[in-house]
């Protein structure tokens, strides 16, 4: 026997993005499939549901970190695509 224990998932507020939107399509993909037992299956989606909003919240910042930049770039005159051009 051995004596290491297996590790669990990785807390979800420890994983990046990418990590996190990549696991939440593999755990959608399992519960899609139809293959994994009801109970599974309820953990996969409290999983998923923390995977989401934990996405969510990553990409909420990503904007407010925009809204920040855009807001003090906003002297600059629009290029022709503005609206204002």
């Amino acid at each position: 026997m051995s004596d290491a224990t297996p590790a669990g998932p990785t807390p979800v507020n420890q994983l990046s993005y990418e990590q996190a939107r990549d696991e939440l399509v593999g755990l959608v993909a399992r519960i899609e499939g139809g293959q994994v037992p009801l109970e599974e299956s309820m953990l996969l989606w409290e999983r998923g549901e923390k995977l989401a909003a934990h996405c969510q919240a990553k990409l909420d910042a990503a904007q407010q970190t925009l809204d920040r930049a855009t807001a003090s770039g906003s002297d600059i005159e629009p290029g022709p695509d503005g609206a204002d051009g």
